[in-house]
C-alpha cells in the first residue's frame, strides 16, 4: 500500500530529567517507561497511531497505539537504544532513536521518557494490492491481506470517515466505465461493513476515467489509471 505521508514536523523530545538513580521508598522499575505522544499540525492528539519501538540490539520490536489523548505507554528494557517508529497502514515512518541506559544495581528510573512526534497523514493513498477481476467487480482473494490492513487501521480510528474512490483508464466506454469504477468502490466499501466497519464511516464513489494519474497512452499508464483510492474525508 502506497501511503505518501506527509510529515509536517518532526519532534523527538527525550527529557533531560530521566536518569537513573537509588530508589528510595519505591521499588525499581523493571525498565523505561517511555510515553510517546503523537499530534497533528495543529497540536491537536491523534488517536489509534501505531508506535513501534524496536531494540537495535535484539530486533525486538514492542508496540502502542495513542489512546485519544494521543499518547501511548510503552516499558522498554533498560541499556539498548531504540528505533521509533509510527507506523501507518502499511507504511512505516522512522523518527530518529531513542537511548535507553542501563541500570546498575539497585537504581531505577525517576520518571518517563518523553517522545513527541508531530504527524499528519495524506489526504488520500491508493491501495496498490486491491485487485478485481478483468471487467468486473468482483474482489480478488489477493486483496483481502491489504483490506484487512484498512479494517484494522479503521477500527483504531472510528471517528474517522473515508471515501473509496474506483477509477479505470479510458479503454470502453466512458459510461461504462463510470458504472464499473462505481461498482468495485461499492464493493470494497462492502468488504470493510463484513468486517465491522461502520457504515457511516465509509462512502463509495466511481469516477470512471475521470481522474487519471498517467498517461493512457501506455500499458503501463492505463494500468497505474486503474487504481482504488481512500481518501480521508474531515
Amino acid at each position: 500500500m502506497r501511503y505518501c505521508a506527509i510529515i509536517l514536523a518532526m519532534i523527538l523530545h527525550f527529557s533531560n530529567a530521566l536518569q537513573a538513580q537509588k530508589p528510595t521508598r519505591k521499588p525499581a522499575t523493571p525498565g523505561a517507561v517511555v510515553e510517546v505522544i503523537v499530534v497533528d499540525d495543529k497540536n491537536r492528539p491523534r488517536k489509534g497511531e501505531l508506535i513501534l519501538l524496536q531494540s537495535l540490539s535484539s530486533n525486538k520490536k514492542l508496540t502502542g497505539r495513542t489512546d485519544a489523548a494521543g499518547k501511548s505507554m510503552i516499558t522498554v528494557p533498560a541499556g539498548d537504544d531504540y528505533a521509533v517508529t509510527l507506523k501507518a497502514l502499511a507504511d512505516s515512518n522512522q523518527y530518529g532513536t531513542l537511548p535507553v541506559p542501563a541500570l546498575q544495581p539497585g537504581q531505577s528510573f525517576t520518571g518517563n521518557f518523553q517522545v513527541e512526534i508531530v504527524y499528519e497523514p495524506a489526504k488520500s493513498f491508493t491501495l496498490d494490492n486491491v485487485h478485481f477481476d478483468v471487467g468486473k467487480a468482483t474482489l480478488r482473494s489477493t486483496s483481502f491481506k491489504e483490506l484487512n490492513e484498512l479494517v484494522e487501521y479503521l477500527k483504531w480510528k472510528d471517528d474517522q470517515k473515508i471515501e473509496i474512490a474506483g477509477h479505470t483508464d479510458d479503454t470502453g466506454n466512458d459510461m461504462d466505465n463510470l458504472k464499473l469504477s462505481q461498482q468495485r468502490a461499492d464493493a470494497v466499501r462492502d468488504y470493510l461493513v463484513t468486517k465491522s466497519i461502520k457504515p457511516v464511516m465509509v462512502t463509495a464513489k466511481g469516477y470512471g476515467s475521470s481522474q487519471p494519474v498517467a498517461d493512457n497512452s501506455t500499458a503501463t499508464g492505463k494500468q497505474k489509471n486503474r487504481r482504488t483510492e481512500v481518501r480521508l474525508l474531515d
